[in-house]
């Protein structure tokens, strides 16, 4: 029997069907242990907490992740959003100048909200993200607006590690897994997120569970896991581990470090209990009227300052990513309309302030790059 050829439709069609497969298969590629643990394994650890109840944990106040509204508008703003939410120019970085004592007070901001705090003389990492996207995904999901500034293995030895909650662009597998093997500071974690790490290789006498108002000593260093309001959710559930702020409290000098909150009533008690404070780091990105409750706007981040009791802010959860609809520089704008004789600093991607003395004066770099 002669042997029959396949039509040039036929042939064409099926190369054209094996790309999306071959680009499905590498988009799931890993994706199954970006997740972490899932809601059984969770269950033990968190069942007991006073935040938990019905299954899940919950804010002290109603707080939906999103309200009611136009589909086809926000169709239209996912759209719009695309351009607006993106750098018209490439975001300036500089190499970290990290020395080999640390300060008193000083912080080197990596972008959206990764940092390192330098405090009465300890380094403390928050949110480290140094992967190319936040997702389970290397190649779906929200990517870099600008490089990483510098190497993670070019950090200095550090004391501990914060966590805020588990979203993709505060808790990276990939950095988790370099952490693991260049330092050797514990991670210091809401109620949950400590069985995403055990999972991921992290050793168990490395990871520290805290509940609200729980603490944690790190030398001369108290880390004390505050309340936030958000939620949480890696994969098709939510709200089976904790979020937080954090208070990172030394002997002289006391930072704040929001994470991703919306505004509550809390940060007043929380400045109370722990305030002032010689530093805040506060969300002011990522916010839309669709989800209100979640994510604080400019305006809040000034409000929570105060409520804090805080001396100078530093702006996070902007730059980075494009996670919303407004234009990318417009959280720092009105932060800065908004915040009349607060001292706010806004560093470069990479760049370390050194806060001890007098607030230095960080110029509007980013006018340049949203023109």
């Amino acid at each position: 029997m002669p042997t029959r050829h396949r039509p040039p439709l036929t042939a064409a069609l099926t190369a054209a069907l094996a790309v999306p497969a071959a680009l499905v298969t590498r988009a799931a590629w890993g994706v199954p242990r970006a997740l972490g643990a899932g809601r059984r394994a969770l269950r033990p650890t968190v069942a007991g907490s006073p935040n938990f109840s019905d299954g899940k944990f919950r804010n002290t106040l109603p707080t939906p992740t999103a309200v009611d509204g136009d589909r086809a508008e926000l169709v239209r703003e996912l759209r719009r959003s695309r351009r607006r939410g993106a750098p018209a120019r490439p975001v300036p970085l500089v190499t970290p100048q990290l020395p080999a004592k640390a300060a008193d007070l000083a912080v080197t901001w990596f972008g959206h909200a990764s940092a390192l705090l330098e405090v009465d003389g300890a380094r403390v990492l928050v949110d480290p993200v140094w992967g190319e996207r936040v997702s389970p995904s290397a190649v779906v999901g929200p990517k870099r607006l600008h490089p990483v500034p510098g190497p993670l293995e070019e950090l200095p030895r550090v004391d501990a590690v914060l966590i805020s909650h588990d979203h993709y662009d505060h808790l990276d597998l990939p950095t988790v897994e370099r952490l693991v093997r260049e330092q050797d500071a514990p991670f210091v974690v809401p109620l949950g997120i400590g069985e995403h790490l055990r999972r991921w290789g992290v050793p168990a006498d490395r990871v520290v569970e805290l509940d609200w108002d729980g603490e944690h000593r790190v030398g001369e260093l108290t880390l004390v896991c505050a309340e936030a309001r958000h939620f949480s959710g890696r994969g098709l559930t939510r709200d089976d581990t904790l979020w937080s702020s954090w208070v990172v409290r030394g002997p002289r000098h006391r930072v704040f470090f929001g994470g991703d909150t919306g505004y509550h009533p809390a940060f007043a008690a929380i400045g109370a209990q722990h305030g002032p404070f010689d530093l805040t780091l506060l969300p002011v990105g990522a916010y839309a009227p669709q989800w209100p409750a979640i994510h604080m706007d400019p305006e809040e981040a000034v409000r929570a300052h105060g409520d804090l009791g805080g001396r100078v802010l530093l702006p996070i959860h902007w730059a980075t990513f494009n996670l919303a609809f407004h234009a990318w520089a417009e959280p720092v704008d009105r932060l800065l309309a908004a915040a009349g004789d607060v001292p706010v600093v806004v560093p470069r991607p990479g760049e370390r302030l050194d806060l001890t003395g007098d607030v230095p004066q960080t110029p509007d770099w980013w006018t340049a790059v949203a023109e």
